[in-house]
């Protein structure tokens, strides 16, 4: 009898950090785009909002898609007045939070794109995060309108497209 209780008791404290692990990556992808550029284009973005329902902080750390040669995470930042976009390593998810992927903020650059991007197309985009995890999403190809920032230009040097 005691041997039995010992087995349960051990089988349950190996399951529960998993099934403890398991709420903690609870991320869900909302309303992503990928903006639309004329035919002869070679970028573009995706952009999304990333919530975390979880109470450990996560990072988006990848992102692929088959339109796309090159799939890169960036982020833009203003120096002394001009817009530069920069590749980043990761992008932050804080626990019971959420990371905003839009115009002039952090952004996936889709670069070399392979295909002439429509109006409604659906783009699928594959999402690696820290904890091993991955979502795939299916990004509309839709207008953005221009920002203050755009129209000031976006430095583009040091970036490989």
């Amino acid at each position: 009898m005691h041997r039995s209780i010992y087995r349960f008791a051990l089988l349950l404290s190996a399951a529960i950090p998993f099934a403890a692990f398991a709420i903690e990556t609870k991320l869900t992808v909302n309303d992503p785009y990928v903006s639309l550029v004329p035919p002869n284009s070679q970028v573009s973005a995706a952009f999304m909002v990333i919530k975390n329902a979880g109470s450990i902080d996560r990072k988006l750390v990848k992102a692929e898609s088959p339109v796309a040669k090159t799939v890169e995470l960036h982020s833009h930042t203003n120096e002394n007045g001009v817009m530069k976009m920069r590749e980043v390593k990761s992008i932050d998810i804080k626990a019971n939070g959420q990371a905003e992927l839009k115009p002039g903020g952090y952004h996936i650059m889709l670069i070399n794109i392979r295909q002439a991007l429509k109006e409604g197309d659906a783009i699928p985009i594959a999402l690696s995060f820290d904890d091993g995890s991955k979502q795939q999403i299916e990004a509309p190809v839709r207008k953005v309108p221009i920002t203050p920032s755009a129209e000031k230009g976006t430095d583009h040097s040091g970036m490989k497209h």
